[in-house]
Protein backbone atom coordinates (compact mmCIF):
# COMPACT_ATOMS: atom_id res chain seq x y z
CA UNK A 1 0.00 0.00 0.00
CA UNK A 2 1.33 3.42 -0.89
CA UNK A 3 2.06 5.93 1.86
CA UNK A 4 1.00 9.57 1.77
CA UNK A 5 4.34 11.37 2.05
CA UNK A 6 2.53 14.67 2.56
CA UNK A 7 1.21 13.41 5.88
CA UNK A 8 4.41 11.76 7.04
CA UNK A 9 5.24 11.66 10.74
CA UNK A 10 8.40 10.59 12.62
CA UNK A 11 7.18 7.02 13.17
CA UNK A 12 6.37 6.36 9.53
CA UNK A 13 9.54 8.18 8.44
CA UNK A 14 11.69 5.81 10.49
CA UNK A 15 9.93 2.82 8.95
CA UNK A 16 10.24 4.10 5.39
CA UNK A 17 13.94 4.99 5.64
CA UNK A 18 14.65 1.62 7.27
CA UNK A 19 13.27 -0.13 4.18
CA UNK A 20 15.91 -1.74 1.95
CA UNK A 21 15.93 0.74 -0.91
CA UNK A 22 18.85 0.42 -3.32
CA UNK A 23 20.00 3.80 -4.64
CA UNK A 24 23.14 4.67 -6.55
CA UNK A 25 25.30 7.69 -5.83
CA UNK A 26 24.10 10.87 -7.51
CA UNK A 27 26.58 12.66 -9.79
CA UNK A 28 26.22 16.22 -10.99
CA UNK A 29 27.27 16.70 -14.66
CA UNK A 30 30.99 17.31 -15.07
CA UNK A 31 32.05 15.75 -11.77
CA UNK A 32 35.69 14.64 -11.83
CA UNK A 33 37.87 12.53 -9.57
CA UNK A 34 39.64 13.28 -6.31
CA UNK A 35 36.51 14.37 -4.47
CA UNK A 36 36.71 15.36 -0.82
CA UNK A 37 34.48 13.42 1.57
CA UNK A 38 31.84 15.44 3.39
CA UNK A 39 28.63 14.82 5.32
CA UNK A 40 25.54 16.86 6.05
CA UNK A 41 22.62 16.47 8.41
CA UNK A 42 19.14 16.59 6.89
CA UNK A 43 17.36 17.86 10.03
CA UNK A 44 13.63 17.09 10.17
CA UNK A 45 12.14 19.06 13.05
CA UNK A 46 9.04 17.73 14.81
CA UNK A 47 6.44 20.50 14.63
CA UNK A 48 2.67 20.79 14.61
CA UNK A 49 1.06 19.83 12.30
CA UNK A 50 4.04 18.01 10.75
CA UNK A 51 7.76 17.75 10.10
CA UNK A 52 9.79 20.77 8.96
CA UNK A 53 13.23 20.82 7.31
CA UNK A 54 15.80 23.05 9.00
CA UNK A 55 18.08 24.83 6.51
CA UNK A 56 20.93 27.30 6.79
CA UNK A 57 21.78 30.38 4.76
CA UNK A 58 25.54 30.52 4.28
CA UNK A 59 27.38 33.82 4.70
CA UNK A 60 28.42 35.70 1.56
CA UNK A 61 32.17 35.63 2.15
CA UNK A 62 32.70 31.85 2.26
CA UNK A 63 34.92 30.26 -0.39
CA UNK A 64 32.56 27.34 -1.10
CA UNK A 65 28.90 28.08 -1.98
CA UNK A 66 28.75 31.62 -0.53
CA UNK A 67 25.26 32.84 0.27
CA UNK A 68 23.62 29.58 -0.69
CA UNK A 69 21.02 27.62 1.24
CA UNK A 70 22.34 24.34 2.58
CA UNK A 71 22.13 21.67 5.23
CA UNK A 72 24.49 21.92 8.21
CA UNK A 73 27.60 19.89 7.49
CA UNK A 74 31.12 19.92 6.14
CA UNK A 75 34.28 17.99 5.40
CA UNK A 76 35.09 14.68 7.04
CA UNK A 77 37.99 15.14 9.46
CA UNK A 78 40.54 12.52 10.52
CA UNK A 79 39.04 12.20 14.00
CA UNK A 80 35.52 11.49 12.75
CA UNK A 81 34.51 7.87 13.28
CA UNK A 82 31.76 7.94 10.63
CA UNK A 83 29.71 10.14 8.35
CA UNK A 84 27.14 10.38 11.15
CA UNK A 85 29.81 11.77 13.47
CA UNK A 86 30.85 14.31 10.84
CA UNK A 87 27.26 15.46 10.33
CA UNK A 88 26.56 15.76 14.06
CA UNK A 89 29.87 17.52 14.80
CA UNK A 90 29.45 20.01 11.98
CA UNK A 91 25.85 20.69 13.01
CA UNK A 92 26.96 21.47 16.55
CA UNK A 93 29.76 23.72 15.29
CA UNK A 94 27.69 25.60 12.69
CA UNK A 95 24.35 26.14 14.42
CA UNK A 96 24.82 24.94 18.00
CA UNK A 97 22.21 22.17 17.76
CA UNK A 98 23.14 19.62 20.42
CA UNK A 99 23.14 16.01 19.25
CA UNK A 100 21.01 14.90 22.18
CA UNK A 101 18.03 16.39 20.32
CA UNK A 102 18.74 14.37 17.15
CA UNK A 103 17.74 10.80 16.31
CA UNK A 104 19.45 9.45 13.18
CA UNK A 105 16.84 7.59 11.12
CA UNK A 106 18.55 6.91 7.78
CA UNK A 107 20.83 7.98 4.96
CA UNK A 108 20.33 9.26 1.44
CA UNK A 109 22.46 8.40 -1.62
CA UNK A 110 25.87 10.05 -1.63
CA UNK A 111 25.84 13.21 -3.70
CA UNK A 112 28.89 14.05 -5.86
CA UNK A 113 29.17 17.75 -6.65
CA UNK A 114 30.92 19.52 -9.48
CA UNK A 115 32.61 21.70 -6.85
CA UNK A 116 34.61 18.69 -5.63
CA UNK A 117 32.74 17.02 -2.77
CA UNK A 118 31.27 13.56 -2.20
CA UNK A 119 28.54 14.33 0.33
CA UNK A 120 26.91 11.74 2.61
CA UNK A 121 23.46 13.03 3.65
CA UNK A 122 22.38 11.75 7.09
CA UNK A 123 18.70 12.12 7.99
CA UNK A 124 17.86 13.01 11.58
CA UNK A 125 14.63 13.70 13.44
CA UNK A 126 15.06 16.75 15.70
CA UNK A 127 12.87 17.01 18.79
CA UNK A 128 12.18 20.46 20.32
CA UNK A 129 12.69 22.35 22.47
CA UNK A 130 16.27 23.16 21.52
CA UNK A 131 18.52 26.21 21.42
CA UNK A 132 20.66 27.33 18.49
CA UNK A 133 23.89 29.32 18.50
CA UNK A 134 24.98 30.22 14.97
CA UNK A 135 28.62 30.41 13.90
CA UNK A 136 28.50 33.96 12.54
CA UNK A 137 31.44 33.32 10.20
CA UNK A 138 29.68 30.48 8.34
CA UNK A 139 25.94 30.88 8.90
CA UNK A 140 23.91 34.02 8.24
CA UNK A 141 20.59 32.56 9.41
CA UNK A 142 18.54 29.39 9.80
CA UNK A 143 14.94 28.81 8.80
CA UNK A 144 12.45 25.96 8.45
CA UNK A 145 10.31 24.77 5.53
CA UNK A 146 7.41 22.31 5.86
CA UNK A 147 8.54 18.90 4.62
CA UNK A 148 5.41 18.31 2.47
CA UNK A 149 6.21 21.46 0.47
CA UNK A 150 9.71 20.18 -0.34
CA UNK A 151 8.50 16.66 -1.19
CA UNK A 152 5.84 17.89 -3.62
CA UNK A 153 7.08 17.66 -7.26
CA UNK A 154 4.76 20.54 -8.11
CA UNK A 155 7.01 22.89 -6.09
CA UNK A 156 10.16 22.07 -8.07
CA UNK A 157 11.67 24.01 -10.92
CA UNK A 158 14.38 22.80 -13.30
CA UNK A 159 17.10 25.17 -14.46
CA UNK A 160 20.32 24.92 -16.42
CA UNK A 161 23.65 26.72 -16.11
CA UNK A 162 27.02 26.33 -17.80
CA UNK A 163 29.82 25.56 -15.32
CA UNK A 164 33.40 24.82 -16.42
CA UNK A 165 32.22 24.27 -19.97
CA UNK A 166 29.51 21.77 -19.03
CA UNK A 167 25.79 22.51 -19.10
CA UNK A 168 24.43 21.50 -15.73
CA UNK A 169 20.75 20.98 -15.02
CA UNK A 170 19.59 21.39 -11.44
CA UNK A 171 16.48 21.50 -9.29
CA UNK A 172 15.27 24.59 -7.47
CA UNK A 173 12.54 25.15 -4.90
CA UNK A 174 11.56 28.78 -4.31
CA UNK A 175 10.25 29.38 -0.80
CA UNK A 176 9.08 32.73 0.57
CA UNK A 177 11.67 34.77 -1.29
CA UNK A 178 14.45 32.21 -0.85
CA UNK A 179 15.91 30.01 -3.59
CA UNK A 180 16.76 26.45 -2.55
CA UNK A 181 18.79 24.93 -5.38
CA UNK A 182 21.78 22.84 -6.42
CA UNK A 183 23.00 20.02 -4.20
CA UNK A 184 20.58 20.89 -1.39
CA UNK A 185 17.57 20.69 -3.71
CA UNK A 186 19.00 17.55 -5.31
CA UNK A 187 19.26 15.80 -1.95
CA UNK A 188 15.70 16.82 -1.08
CA UNK A 189 14.52 15.30 -4.37
CA UNK A 190 16.38 12.08 -3.55
CA UNK A 191 14.66 12.05 -0.14
CA UNK A 192 11.27 12.42 -1.84
CA UNK A 193 12.13 9.66 -4.32
CA UNK A 194 13.28 7.28 -1.57
CA UNK A 195 10.17 7.86 0.51
CA UNK A 196 7.91 7.43 -2.51
CA UNK A 197 9.60 4.14 -3.53
CA UNK A 198 9.67 2.77 -0.01
CA UNK A 199 6.01 3.61 0.53
CA UNK A 200 4.74 1.64 -2.45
Amino acid sequence: MSHDINGIDPVSLRALLASPVIADDIHEPGVGRGLRDAAVLVPLVVREPGLHVLLTQRTDHLHHHPGQISFPGGRVEDGDASDVETALRETEEEIGLDRRHIEIVGRLPRYHTVTGFAISPVVGVVTPPFDLALDAFEVAEVFEVPLPFLLDPGNREQHAIEYAGVVREYFAMPWQGRFIWGATAGMLVSLADMLARAGK
